[in-house]
């Protein structure tokens, strides 16, 4: 009896250290963009919640640093301290390897809503001066109008700036997640003051999918997968829902 006690114990021992051994931490960038990430947010946001708990489903735990965007990118390429950053839209990139969603984001229109304006297509937007942010993807079609000049726009570095130029006149239309949009007029003191002079434009760009952007190499396509199978084991919906 006892010799099957104390084999019983050393097995709890050797699990316990079996499973201490394959936990690992591994660092993520991001930004703060409400209500998906940031670092004073409940969880840190909507999209960070669902990263930890799918990390978490699968014994790991994930920390997150955040950083203007720009810098949340390029830390990630440049160093061996974060395999990757979020949330990010799918694009085409050698360097990244990309996870399955982790949630969407509805891309549209914020405008003056004295001055709402009509459109089709992309293509329906040359005239107007557009606001978008530094180095934000957004639609492919826009950012290949962007790219040959076909669409006049101004860049800043924050969805805030954006709704507030617009409020102001100084462009007509800016890009901007409508979750972010509604963020900022409950929370950010400046747009709240002209809640009464914007709104979003009826038509949606697109529902876009939020992904993790790992790097493209052994170590982040491991922990791609790994995320990955993670998503399965956990209640994406009800995290995001519950976070936003």
């Amino acid at each position: 009896m006892k010799t099957k006690l104390v084999q019983f114990i050393i097995a709890l021992v050797f699990a316990a250290l079996s499973a201490t051994a394959i936990a690992d931490t591994l660092r993520l960038t991001s930004l703060h963009w409400p209500p998906y990430s940031g670092p004073d947010l409940p969880a840190q946001g909507a999209s960070v919640a669902v990263a930890k708990a799918a990390f978490e489903a699968m014994g790991h735990t994930l920390e997150v640093d955040f950083f203007p965007w720009s810098r949340a990118v390029a830390l990630t390429k440049k160093g061996d301290t974060y395999i990757g950053y979020f949330p990010e839209y799918l694009f085409e990139s050698a360097e990244f390897v990309f996870s399955d969603p982790l949630g969407t984001g509805p891309l549209g229109l914020v405008q003056r809503s004295t001055d709402p304006i009509e459109w089709e297509s992309p293509g329906d937007l040359k005239g107007y001066r557009l606001g978008v942010v530094q180095d934000y993807v957004n639609t492919e079609r826009i950012d290949a109008m962007i790219a040959s000049g076909d669409i006049e726009t101004s860049t800043v570095t924050s969805d805030a700036q954006n709704v507030l130029k617009v409020a102001a006149g100084r462009i007509d239309v800016a890009v901007i997640d409508s979750n972010v949009f509604a963020y900022l007029l409950a929370n950010n003191s400046q747009v709240s003051r002209v809640r009464n002079s914007v709104q979003m434009n009826d038509r949606l760009l697109v529902e876009k999918d939020l992904h993790i952007a790992f790097k493209n190499n052994s170590e982040g396509r491991k922990w791609q997968a790994i995320f990955d199978e993670g998503l399965k084991k956990i209640d994406v919906q009800g995290i995001l829902e519950a976070n936003m």
